[in-house]
């Protein structure tokens, strides 16, 4: 891309707005390392990559209220995960393809040096019946980083690319990725025949002319309906699908979001494009959590982030929010053991500040340590039983007040990890607690607290599981204490986060 990028007034009137009101939210009112929206609202993360030595996260994103609205894409660069620089918005719905609204995609870097972004145009048509439906089709602009021009031919996949049967109302969330050959792949998803959904798999010599190839996986109305936000990649010699099934039923204690996100875990031939799906696994055990979307880093990591958020909870805003939707702490992810496993990403380590450590504290009574405490921390917990005395449950409390608290609560008998923030404040009538099983250790466990003011996300037993939640009490309810009923041992080890 040459020369100056054309700015249409959709897009200057979005510029200008969040340039003016975003300074309206004093630092101290946002998170401090998780990335919110500059203004306004934010949701699935997109266009997550490594462009000239920058981590680039775009994101859904609608300046103009702290409700989801015409979407455009939001942009903000960092180069540790954890500081983040807000830059321009930079795409609006202003072209007919792509005037109800400029949904989700991807992003990489061209060998010319431009970076492409691939994304979900929709525009709303009118029926013979007086009603109206979106259109959704794959569009694709070409930038610099900081300003970006959307292709002449878009968009580049549309309805006639789709097999019979498929539906171009739900076609949507490609992401990109480069093959070994230079060429290059995109997976979408799609509703089907049977109204559930797919993802598809489409390949492309130079990122701009595009090809249908395959139906990688679908739903066949197992899982959810439709399949959103789909990723394709390898991991530890397994090849991953990664997607969001929306209206999925619970299976015992997995899948309770209705909106939810799941790994596909298999293997694939590229020569004959089978995925072969073994085993499904859910990505987070949380409250908030959707649309996941991950990256590779120069060093060979693959990373993932997600929107720290959960469609069914979007009335709960903080009255009078300046802004609302956040992101989640980027993941390092590989696969062990069957699983996939996620941890923080490392460079959090770099922000540790004050360490307060307790080794072995007998703990049965509500109890509080010395030091223990905070709303952005860095904290490790282990639970060891006593042989002679095993314990029938441990119970935490983090962000607590004197009306406010936040529970994680573990019982080994059952091996069930509950979390609830049903005393965080919530004036709404929503779900506030989750449980998941985890491995049994005979009563051991491990947990990974990292808490950013207005959320916490929780790391089991090595990052085996997370669970992700939100709450938005005041920032001076920082307790944290520990009961059991019987008696356990816990060794805590606290860092406080300095950005």
């Amino acid at each position: 891309m040459g020369g100056r990028v054309m700015v249409s007034d959709i897009l200057q009137k979005a510029r200008e707005y969040e340039e003016k009101y975003g300074n309206y939210i004093r630092e101290d009112e946002r998170p401090v390392f998780h990335l919110s929206p500059r203004v306004g609202w934010m949701n699935d993360p997109n266009g997550f990559s490594l462009y000239k030595g920058e981590y680039h996260l775009f994101y859904q994103y609608h300046p103009y209220s702290t409700n989801w609205g015409p979407m455009h894409w939001g942009h903000a660069v960092s180069r540790d995960f954890l500081h983040w620089e807000y830059l321009p918005a930079a795409i609006g719905p202003d072209e007919d393809y792509d005037s109800a609204g400029c949904f989700s995609g991807s992003a990489l870097e061209l060998a010319d040096g431009r970076q492409l972004v691939m994304y979900t145009g929709v525009h709303s048509l009118l029926n013979e019946d007086g009603t109206r439906k979106d259109v959704q089709a794959q569009c694709i602009a070409v930038g610099d980083g900081h300003g970006y021009e959307k292709y002449v031919s878009n968009p580049v996949l549309d309805g006639r690319d789709l097999p019979e049967g498929f539906s171009s109302t739900d076609f949507r969330d490609p992401k990109l990725f480069q093959k070994a050959d230079g060429t290059f792949g995109c997976v979408a998803g799609c509703r089907t025949e049977d109204g559930s959904g797919s993802v598809l798999l489409f390949e492309s010599k130079d990122g701009f002319e595009w090809h249908f190839v395959t139906v990688l996986d679908r739903c066949y109305n197992e899982f959810g309906r439709m399949w959103e936000c789909p990723d394709f990649f390898e991991l530890g010699g397994r090849q991953i699908l990664m997607c969001c099934p929306q209206e999925m039923s619970a299976l015992g204690l997995e899948f309770h979001n209705g909106d939810c996100s799941m790994f596909l875990i298999g293997s694939y031939d590229e020569t004959t494009h089978v995925f072969e799906r073994e085993r499904v696994q859910a990505v987070d055990y949380g409250l908030d959590f959707y649309a996941p979307q991950t990256m590779l880093t120069a060093d060979g990591r693959r990373v993932m982030i997600g929107w720290m958020q959960n469609w069914d909870t979007c009335v709960a805003q903080p009255n009078g929010a300046k802004w609302f939707g956040q992101m989640t702490l980027p993941r390092e992810i590989s696969y062990r053991d069957g699983r996939v496993i996620q941890s923080p990403v490392r460079e959090l380590e770099n922000f540790h500040g004050r360490r307060v450590v307790y080794e072995d504290v007998p703990v049965q009574e509500e109890t509080t340590l010395r030091g223990i405490y905070g709303r952005v921390i860095d904290m490790t917990v282990t639970v060891k039983p006593l042989p002679s005395e095993p314990y029938s449950q441990f119970r935490m409390k983090v962000a607590s007040g004197s009306q406010h608290y936040t529970s994680v609560t573990y019982t080994p008998r059952t091996s069930t990890l509950r979390v609830s923030r049903d005393h965080s404040g919530s004036n709404r009538d929503i779900v506030h607690v989750r449980e998941c099983f985890v491995r049994d250790r005979g009563g051991e466990l491990t947990l990974r607290i990292i808490l950013d003011r207005y959320s916490a996300e929780i790391f089991v037993n090595g990052g085996e599981q997370v669970l992700t939640h939100t709450f938005y009490t005041p920032l001076s309810a920082d307790g944290i204490s520990f009961q059991c009923q019987g008696k356990a041992l816990i060794h805590v080890e606290k860092y406080d986060i300095v950005i």
